[in-house]
């Protein structure tokens, strides 16, 4: 069985579009998305959906059971905002200084309610079970809210064979879907170094550590870490994206503290980067005198599809949108993805959606406050979604 884009009427797609937009106007930040929980579960009790709540504080399983027994499919949507103030100024931006949906998470979750209210109409010639879930704080790396849900049980009833989710991407299109076979977000590392020196009086640097020097040194030698110890066709980034240090224009800081990001594929490439890391900087500050307080977080794993579903998303892209040219190569991206705990532990894909804006040469990415979605996505996104779900069901039937 198979829904095409023409099934979802005009007034649902209306629904969807004014439930997302009362989402974007009231976002919550991670771990605080009481008020999105509460929407989501009136409107799985709307649908006639049954659902569990209270994995991860603010997470809600909903739970279709088909006609009939059968095989098990989950697809997840997160539900959380950044915070970021929006500069948007549409008519329903955000209402809350300080939150906004720029990551489309407000999409994720109107387009996996859509997708569920038609797979609920259709439940009876369904075999097998569909879990709809709504996860909180994907942007709160590295603890994140997938992990949280796993430990809870949000999987102890009903044990998914394939997972799910989708991403709006602005970099695409309306009507392409960015899919790989295997690598598609990157794991998500971070740190804190504080290098210690001595201070003293900018006229007697020869009675101090300069900390800021050192820092110098750190900074340029974990530039060679990529360069010269990973693989030049492996990707991997070290990234300083903060440097503090110092107290006035005469003073040699005896202080200094750099924060970052590393973000790599594969894992031994990972363990490779990390343990060169340490080496370099304890090395580079002690050359300086000085000594290194390192804080290494490890964060989400690389999202990682596997093979055999990520070609059911790429043929059922190519169906719905009715073109090969529906799914062109698209590279991995190095941000990283929640969505990466649940592929740890279970097979699925993770796919990206379409959604830049008609008219704009340059488009404004996730996580900017001008970020806009494409609401024209949103049936595709929904339609994507069923036709997964039912194309999956019937392969884990054949398999059996």
């Amino acid at each position: 069985m198979t829904i095409s884009l023409p099934t979802i009427g005009k007034e649902l797609q209306e629904q969807l579009i004014d439930f997302r937009r009362d989402l974007h106007e009231h976002p919550e930040v991670s771990g605080e998305e009481y008020e999105t929980s509460r929407k989501i579960q009136a409107k799985l009790t709307q649908y006639g959906i049954p659902f569990k709540t209270g994995f991860a504080k603010t997470g809600v399983l909903g739970i279709i059971e088909g006609g009939k027994p059968g095989p098990t499919v989950a697809l997840r949507a997160d539900m959380d905002a950044l915070p970021i103030t929006e500069k948007t100024n549409l008519a329903f931006a955000s209402k809350r200084e300080g939150s906004m949906h720029a990551c489309g998470h407000d999409a994720h979750t109107t387009m996996l309610l859509g997708a569920g209210s038609l797979l609920n109409e259709r439940k009876s010639e369904i075999s097998g079970t569909v879990l709809l879930v709504f996860q909180p704080a994907e942007e709160a790396s590295p603890a994140g809210g997938a992990q949280p849900m796993l430990d809870e049980g949000v999987f102890a009833e009903y044990k998914p064979d394939v997972i799910f989710g989708q991403h709006v991407w602005p970099d695409l299109p309306v009507g392409q879907i960015g899919i790989r076979d295997k690598e598609m977000m990157g794991a998500t590392d971070r740190f804190k170094v504080v290098i210690n020196g001595s201070g003293g009086h900018a006229s007697m640097p020869h009675q101090t550590n300069d900390a800021i020097i050192a820092a110098n040194h750190v900074v340029t030698m974990l530039q060679t870490i990529v360069s010269r110890n990973v693989n030049p066709v492996d990707a991997a980034v070290v990234t300083i994206g903060k440097i503090e240090g110092g107290y006035r224009y005469n003073v040699i800081a005896d202080s200094v503290t750099l924060e970052g990001s590393i973000r790599t594929y594969k894992k031994q490439v990972k363990e490779v980067v990390k343990k060169r890391f340490h080496e370099v900087v304890n090395h580079a500050a002690k050359a300086m005198g000085s000594t290194a307080d390192i804080e290494y977080i490890d964060g989400y794993e690389a999202t990682i599809n596997t093979p055999e579903w990520a070609e059911v998303v790429r043929n059922c892209a190519q169906h719905v949108l009715n073109s090969r040219d529906a799914t062109p190569e698209v590279d991995p991206s190095l941000g990283g993805e929640d969505f990466s705990r649940f592929l740890h532990q279970y097979p699925g894909a993770f796919f990206w959606l379409g959604s830049g804006m008609e008219g704009r040469e340059i488009q404004k990415p996730l996580h900017d406050p001008n970020f806009e979605f494409n609401e024209k996505a949103l049936p595709i996104g929904v339609t994507m979604l069923v036709n997964v779900t039912l194309k999956a069901l019937e392969k884990l039937e054949w398999k059996k």
